[in-house]
């Protein structure tokens, strides 16, 4: 497929941002600068910013993936009481990168409005932990999620995923995982622009190539990371890939959004797509002319205020607020 082809512009908004930022972000990201980006992913949400909005933290050290001890913080409101409703969350960062705190300013204020528990996973990352660490890591932090529930203060009935870009990948593997060994049963899971494809077969990876934000050469080589001589072959699974998946029947109510502007757009539209064919509700956005991650890189943006106020209302509704 051409790299070549003709892609759907940039939003103006955006675009200038773009320009703005072309000295510090690379279009495309190699395997060689994985330490940088590591260096450059500090805690986004400090303790504060949870203390300004009027929030409380704790690290928890629990069994992750073969038993390995992995940390979650779990997040709620000083004025919590009872039961309320449950976030699990996976974060991005091309499966290479990123922490617990990495875009949690798109969940937090769930939280405030909301009066959710919210628990965020430090998952293992690639090449040195390879599949299946990544994706088994954060199916353990959600079992004991589950498990202490009550004593988190979640209502067990409203608990949701929610991820971005790698962590939304990761977050419809663990839903796929949780409906195939009858593990906890969510109530909705929101993909934030997820990684779903390790084929590097779609229109949008070849028009967002060496242009914009996570362009198809840093897509191939967080995928590398992750699977190695795998990628791209019959030898993976679709807890890794959930776009490999053929049957979602029986997952929960999703919330999908994306750029038209970037790689993850065409297998978002088709996860989205599959949903609907196996008789799940999805609700799919699809943001003109938006670059992969706008919402964190151009908060300030009218796009970004959109797409940020229909994932949230999605969530309001999800949650029975």
């Amino acid at each position: 497929m051409s790299a070549t082809l003709p892609r759907p512009p940039f939003d103006p908004e955006l675009e200038a941002v773009l320009a703005a930022l072309a000295d510090q972000i690379p279009p495309t990201l190699t395997a060689e600068m994985i330490a940088d980006m590591r260096r450059s992913s500090p805690a986004e949400v400090t303790d504060e910013v949870l203390e300004a909005d009027g929030l409380t933290r704790r690290d928890v050290a629990v069994p992750g993936y073969e038993g390995d001890e992995i940390t979650v913080s779990v997040i709620a409101r000083e004025d919590h009481r009872g039961l309320g409703p449950g976030v699990y969350h996976t974060h991005g960062g091309g499966m290479v990168a990123g922490n617990r705190f990495s875009g949690l300013s798109q969940v937090l204020a769930w939280v405030v409005e909301h009066d959710a528990v919210l628990v965020t996973v430090d998952y293992r990352l690639a090449p040195e932990h390879p599949d299946p660490y990544p994706v088994e890591d954060c199916y353990a932090g959600l079992l004991w999620t589950a498990e202490h529930a009550r004593e988190l203060g979640m209502d067990p009935d409203r608990l949701i995923i929610a991820g971005q870009s790698a962590g939304g990948g990761i977050a419809a593997g663990v839903t796929l995982l949780a409906r195939d060994r009858r593990g906890p049963r969510l109530a909705g899971q929101v993909l934030i622009y997820p990684m779903l494809d390790d084929r590097d077969r779609t229109v949008s990876t070849a028009q967002f190539d060496a242009v914009g934000v996570w362009d198809r050469g840093s897509n191939r080589m967080g995928w590398t990371a992750l699977l190695g001589e795998r990628r791209g072959t019959d030898d993976v699974s679709i807890y890794a890939a959930p776009a490999r998946a053929t049957d979602l029947t029986g997952l929960p109510p999703a919330f999908i959004d994306c750029g038209s502007a970037e790689v993850f757009r065409d297998e978002d539209v088709a996860y989205a797509t599959a949903l609907w064919h196996a008789g799940v509700q999805a609700e799919l956005h699809v943001w003109p002319g938006g670059f992969h991650g706008f919402d964190l890189t151009a908060p300030h943006t009218a796009l970004a205020h959109a797409m940020t106020g229909a994932r949230n209302a999605w969530v309001a509704r999800a949650l029975g607020s």
